[in-house]
């Protein structure tokens, strides 16, 4: 197989690929040598040493286990779900259980301090436990000379495609270092989704902005593109892989094409063209900072008010004050993020942006804090993603003069009690939402489903409900979603589907074409938030069990726990496949037969007449003989 340097060296380069970095493939030098033996590694890799030591050296290369940990956005999970699927397509086998795993893999994030310190927890006890490690993702590429990463084997954000070759080596105890390269992952690896139904599609790398506190720009890089015609071609393979929700991720998704000659918009119109006009497959516009869209809001919109798109944008404005937001040198005002919000919520029915807010960034007084609590007061956002600043090193901001951090933290309190006040979803009680069905909640009770403005509610029915489309009433309202009661599901394909329209229809009136909702839950940015408080998002690849395929890219304790319900939630379960099968006119009741049951007992059936028969033939020969 020709290595993709080669490829490129060349003259050639696969379709989808882009060059925006000029440096070349690198390796520590340190272990360049073949034939290198244990002995002959350097101290500082004392800790590999002591991992191949205790390594298991009977194993056929290619067959061992894996833990993976991932931190951070969408983009890094699919990252990690493309390196699971190379991983897996040769040979691999993924664990969650770190201490039966054969090498560690974690994908990183450098967004905040804790999702590093994080990591370097797992480095600490993997190193204890003499495990062979592949460190991954932006803190790698972002800060190359960090110590714990010393006598780590790294693979950057643009080798995902290279981590077979890491991992081969590094449980032969090498270290490797895979960090530059000149072109963009291709779309078509082999993947691994985490959710069977839900695709991320990175649609570009890097971005166009010089925030002062952003360290992802140091990993990630300058604004690098994939054509229009490779993400088309994405999109056509995932919809006919059996994917419900396609979500466009990047650092800056409005920043899309700028280096290609072309824009967001026109991404969007061609992508949408390929969407099945059931309306059974549903896209999700990632997150995008405000300079990149202003000149696009009208085209934005329109697309927005597609059927198959979801209503919802995440919009991060991290401050209400135009003093902040230039030293953080954001390029846009308050004004302008006024006007972004209101032109998609005047012209989209529906709509519902979630924003980010940074609390007590360096120079922020308490008038700056007041503006920013006043805007998320006016707007009352459904999602805010609050977090305190914290300085990345080799940032600007990082040099700035902090606010103390007693403050910053009582003005966080102080927002998240403000975000936590409003009822975003109150009004919603016996409303009728179509909504998409795509996960089983944590509770491991309820399967989740969103409308159209991206609210998640919460639903009871069977598994098999998983990827499809359903009519619900809403029931109640909480905090953080609501409840629904399953009306009709809608078959996949199905020409009766409420959302059908032709390909090339914008369907810019919504309420004559679908039953559509209003409003939004997190998006695919850098952090998730339940209760205004931000997490960091961790994402762990299922492991090879012999789980059945529909619950395969689930949550396996979830799946385990629904596997326990109790008898009552079982017939309600059951009622409402019944039902379902009333409104498609099937059955499904004990007596029923299919031709390969038919079959089975046939033969079984044939058999028991042919030991019969032969007993009695050796019967009345022996009497015969007599």
């Amino acid at each position: 197989m020709e290595d993709i340097e080669d490829l490129l060296a060349a003259g050639g380069s696969p379709p989808g690929f882009r060059l925006p970095l000029t440096a070349a493939i690198g390796v520590n030098p340190k272990h360049k040598k073949k034939n290198k033996t244990i002995n002959s590694l350097p101290k500082s890799t004392s800790f590999l040493q002591d991992s191949v030591n205790s390594y298991d050296t009977t194993k056929i290369p290619g067959t061992e286990t894996i833990y993976m940990k991932t931190f951070g956005c969408s983009h890094n999970q699919s990252d990690s779900e493309y390196m699971a699927g190379q991983l897996s397509a040769f040979g691999y086998n993924f664990s969650d259980n770190p201490d039966e795993a054969d090498l560690w893999l974690i994908n990183t994030c450098t967004v905040k301090s804790p999702s590093q310190s994080a990591m370097e927890t797992l480095i600490a006890k993997c190193r204890n436990g003499n495990k062979p490690l592949v460190v991954a993702g932006c803190v790698p590429q972002g800060s190359r000379d960090l110590k714990e990463l010393e006598g780590v084997s790294v693979v950057g954000v643009q080798q995902i495609d290279r981590v077979v070759e890491v991992v081969e080596e590094t449980l032969k105890g090498h270290e490797v270092r895979l960090l530059t390269r000149k072109t963009l992952p291709a779309l078509d690896l082999p993947k691994v989704r985490k959710n069977k139904f839900v695709e991320i599609l990175p649609i570009n790398v890097g971005c166009l902005g010089a925030c002062t506190y952003c360290k992802t720009k140091h990993a990630r890089g300058h604004l690098g593109s994939y054509t229009v015609e490779s993400l088309v071609g994405r999109v056509r393979n995932v919809i006919a892989d059996g994917v419900r929700e396609i979500w466009l991720s990047s650092e800056d998704t409005g920043a899309y094409g700028r280096d290609l000659g072309v824009n967001l918009p026109i991404l969007l119109n061609a992508l949408v063209a390929e969407l099945p006009s059931d309306g059974s497959t549903m896209l999700r516009i990632g997150m995008t900072n405000p300079p990149y869209i202003l000149e696009h809001l009208k085209e934005i919109a329109e697309v927005l008010r597609h059927p198959c798109v979801y209503s919802f944008l995440h919009v991060p404005v991290q401050s209400g004050s135009d003093t902040i937001l230039s030293t953080m040198n954001r390029e846009y005002t308050v004004g302008e993020f006024r006007t972004v919000v209101g032109t998609l919520t005047e012209m989209v029915p529906g709509m519902q942006i979630a924003t980010d807010i940074i609390c007590g960034f360096p120079g922020e007084t308490d008038e700056d804090f007041e503006q920013t609590v006043n805007l998320i007061k006016e707007y009352k956002f459904g999602q805010v993603h609050i977090s305190q600043f914290y300085p990345r090193p080799g940032t600007p901001a990082a040099r700035m003069k902090k606010v103390p951090s007693t403050v910053v933290k009582k003005r966080s309190r102080e927002l998240t009690s403000v975000f936590e006040s409003f009822t975003p979803y109150v009004g919603m009680e016996g409303k009728v939402e179509r909504i998409w069905i795509t996960e089983i909640a944590t509770d491991g009770t309820h399967l989740v489903g969103h409308t159209k403005g991206y609210i998640q509610v919460l639903v009871v029915g069977p598994e098999s409900m998983l990827g499809t489309s359903a009519i619900v009433k809403i029931t109640t309202v909480g905090r953080w979603s609501v409840f629904g009661e399953v009306i009709e599901i809608l078959n996949r394909g199905s020409a009766s589907s409420l959302c059908q329209v032709d390909k090339d229809s914008p369907c810019s009136n919504l309420s004559e074409t679908c039953v559509c909702s209003k409003e939004p839950e997190p998006c695919a940015c850098e952090m998730t938030s339940s209760c205004g408080h931000t997490e960091e998002k961790i994402v762990s690849v299922p492991r090879n069990d012999p789980i059945p395929s529909e619950h395969s890219s689930q949550n396996l304790i979830g799946w385990l726990l629904r596997k326990r319900k109790n008898s009552s939630h079982k017939k309600m379960e059951n009622e409402t496949t019944l039902e379902y099968d009333k409104k498609l006119g099937t059955s499904h009741h004990g007596c029923s037969w299919g031709p390969v049951d038919k079959a089975l007992f046939g033969g079984i059936f044939v058999s028991l007449l042919t030991i019969i028969a032969l007993f009695l033939y050796l019967g009345s020969r022996s009497l015969s003989s007599k």
